[in-house]
């Protein structure tokens, strides 16, 4: 008990001084099962596990003080243990299917920690199908989360297609704008749109309850476009792979 207080001191003095929130947890949400990509979250993705990898950024994050993941399955649990996670609990199959929401599976995860005598002041959700978010990215979001009054927030990626050139299609035919604008009017001349991109959320677990929405969280950190790529399809895997080992050599 004395090592892990001394350890956590540790941890503690190593943070930036922007952020003074004590008992971060991230918490890595990795179901077994999944139509688009069979046994996805342990798919192989340059040399190790998709799931690895978001891990390992958790774990090199300066404020992060405890990383979790949250599976039903056993194989993932064995992955996540490899690479330096805590899986503490698995996950209710009730809470695992395809209409599962992760607010049930958060909540299922925090009243599971707290039963055990561990209360933590913030959450960061760190979805695997997104390797590519890094520990900078992590860093960067929980330093605005702290510098915006500790307000939820979502990382956010820019469009590559701009929502002005959407439509939806009525029964009849008809194209229906998704904008009041007329498309003829030059890209550069409009404003800059983003989406949630679904690699970072951070919530004050206070207030988290099961109407949470965390892709309606208030405010939103910026990750550049090409790391905040999504997996769900082997095409995805893929394009993904190949930003990765692009990035890797653009480093070297």
């Amino acid at each position: 008990c004395l090592e892990q207080k001394a350890a956590k001191e540790i941890h503690r003095s190593k943070r930036n001084i922007m952020i003074k929130t004590d008992n971060v947890l991230a918490l890595i949400p990795a179901r077994g099962g999944s139509k688009g990509l069979k046994d996805k979250n342990i798919r192989n993705l340059c040399g190790k596990p998709l799931i690895a990898h978001t891990i390992e950024a958790a774990l090199r994050s300066k404020y992060i003080d405890s990383v979790i993941v949250s599976t039903d399955s056993t194989r993932i649990r064995a992955v996540a243990l490899k690479h330096g996670a805590k899986v503490p609990f698995l996950r209710p199959t009730k809470l695992s299917t395809d209409t599962s929401k992760t607010i049930d599976a958060v909540i299922h995860g925090l009243e599971h920690l707290r039963s055990s005598g561990e209360r933590y002041d913030a959450l960061i959700l760190l979805q695997p199908t997104e390797p590519l978010r890094n520990a900078s990215d992590i860093d960067g979001a929980l330093e605005l989360y702290e510098k915006g009054g500790r307000r939820s927030l979502a990382s956010i990626s820019e469009v590559e297609k701009h929502p002005i050139l959407m439509r939806t299609v009525k029964k009849n035919g008809k194209l229906t704008q998704l904008m009041n604008k007329r498309s003829d009017i030059r890209r550069q001349d409009t404003d800059i749109y983003y989406k949630v991109d679904g690699a970072i959320y951070i919530n004050k677990v206070s207030e988290i309850n099961p109407k949470t929405s965390f892709n309606d969280n208030e405010i939103g950190y910026i990750i550049p476009r090409e790391r905040a790529a999504d997996i769900d399809t082997e095409t995805d895997l893929l394009i993904v792979e190949a930003l990765a080992k692009a990035a890797k050599d653009r480093m070297l």
